[in-house]
């Protein structure tokens, strides 16, 4: 069975340690959420699938994995430059270097890019949380 944040995590946070699992599901969805609808040139896009796959493939490098979700979406979105970015900021982010930040998507703005750190960092946290919860 699927342990999840939505399912479990936050209401058993919010019984440990009352008005915490709002705070952190509010702080979850604001990064999850956050978008321009534009991806490099491109405007008016739907980036909810990407952010899904990026969430969902940082929660799989810790070792958790969703039955209702197609983890090939993960391969045909997320680059290899961009899957060993995630990896490494997530797992070993004393190894981040600035090339690895330059090599992934050369073509999008350092806002995207941003973002794509703070998703995984959100993702990574979150992860961390349902396996001490």
């Amino acid at each position: 069975q699927d342990y999840t944040w939505e399912d479990h995590g936050y209401s058993l946070i919010n019984r440990l340690y009352p008005d915490v699992g709002q705070l952190l599901d509010e702080k979850f969805q604001v990064v999850y959420n956050l978008t321009y609808n534009t991806i490099a040139m491109h405007c008016g896009v739907d980036t909810s699938m990407l952010r899904r796959a990026i969430w969902n493939y940082v929660h799989c490098v810790f070792g958790i994995r969703y039955d209702d979700y197609d983890y090939g979406e993960v391969n045909q979105l997320l680059e290899r430059s961009l899957k060993v970015y995630i990896k490494t900021v997530a797992c070993y982010p004393e190894k981040t270097t600035k090339r690895m930040y330059t090599q992934f998507w050369r073509h999008f703005k350092h806002s995207e890019k941003v973002h794509i750190n703070l998703l995984l960092l959100e993702a990574r946290m979150q992860a961390a949380l349902l396996y001490a919860l």
